[in-house]
């Protein structure tokens, strides 16, 4: 039996799309008149802080948009503020590296009232390793290192709702319970979907307890779950039903393949580079939550609208 002909879309907001796409390119849409660029007075002893958290997240958002060192990150953020004709101090090189250790970046994200749909996966950014061509042609000399960033998005907006960066040891399915946590408790979430590897019992009685849908495709060889829990209950349901009606038939019907936005989101976070700047942990976790807060403001500025056609 042949397969049927793949579904076609047509964008139709393409005039709006267009110019989102191109005031991405803008250099001024980083910048806001508004923005507190000196620290606030902390109020404890010691020497205070000179720039805000806003003014560094700033100068690294230059910096992994543009795959620049810090020295260079400063001369571009000096020279932004003097066509925007401001007369802000720039923090130096080395006030940069040392703020982004302990940086609170600011994902900007909104919340959604009606119910949430969060999307999550997995994928990894190079650390530690030769490049690709290397690799393929003589070998790895020593062992490639990842960081493993753990994303969830909403598949209406398609904006970042929840990241998590561990090192390449840590597993998918244990990274669900806290991207779930970032995601207010006055939010309410509708369903929650994610690939084979979070058919585990934490997974599904986190997503029970956050009283949303788990659209999760249980294990080849799956066996029903014993123990009466919300948690348990559901998964079995998906095991029935899949037994019933068929993987392919299933994934179809419960929506499963608006994971691939996902997925996609992974590409579009890779395009931002494929191996991380920093060397060490606390550095590569805020240079990566950057690349989310880049992303969503991406988003903010537009994104197409598509329908399927026959």
């Amino acid at each position: 039996m042949s397969k049927p002909p793949r579904a076609k879309y047509r964008t139709t907001n393409w005039t709006e799309y267009n110019a989102a796409l191109k005031r991405r390119g803008s250099l001024m849409m980083w910048l806001d008149a508004d923005l507190q660029w000196q620290a606030p007075s902390s109020g404890r002893t010691g020497r205070p802080a000179v720039f805000s958290d806003a003014a560094i997240q700033f100068c690294l958002t230059l910096k992994c948009m543009f795959g620049l060192g810090l020295r260079q990150t400063t001369g571009l953020a000096e020279s932004l503020l003097r066509l925007a004709r401001l007369d802000w101090a720039v923090p130096d090189y080395s006030t940069l590296c040392r703020r982004q250790k302990t940086l609170s970046v600011t994902i900007p994200a909104r919340p959604h009232q009606t119910g949430l749909q969060l999307l999550i996966d997995s994928t990894g950014v190079k650390m530690l390793g030769e490049g690709e061509w290397k690799t393929k042609k003589h070998g790895a000399d020593y062992r490639r290192q990842w960081r493993n960033v753990h994303l969830g998005i909403n598949a209406q907006t398609l904006e970042i709702r929840a990241i998590e960066i561990t090192d390449n040891a840590i597993g998918d399915a244990p990274m669900l319970p806290e991207l779930l946590a970032q995601i207010p408790p006055d939010e309410p979430v509708c369903s929650v979907s994610a690939d084979g590897a979070y058919d585990t019992k934490a997974c599904h009685e986190t997503i029970a307890g956050r009283q949303a849908a788990a659209i999760i495709p249980t294990r080849r060889n799956a066996k029903p779950w014993t123990y009466a829990r919300a948690g348990a209950q559901a998964r079995n349901e998906i095991l029935r039903t899949t037994r019933k009606l068929g993987r392919t038939i299933w994934k179809k019907w419960s929506g499963y393949h608006r994971r691939s936005l996902v997925e996609t989101k992974m590409g579009c976070f890779k395009r931002l580079g494929e191996q991380v700047m920093a060397r060490d942990f606390d550095r590569q976790v805020t240079e990566l939550q950057v690349r989310a807060s880049i992303l969503n403001r991406f988003t903010s500025v537009g994104t197409p609208a598509t329908v399927r056609v026959a």
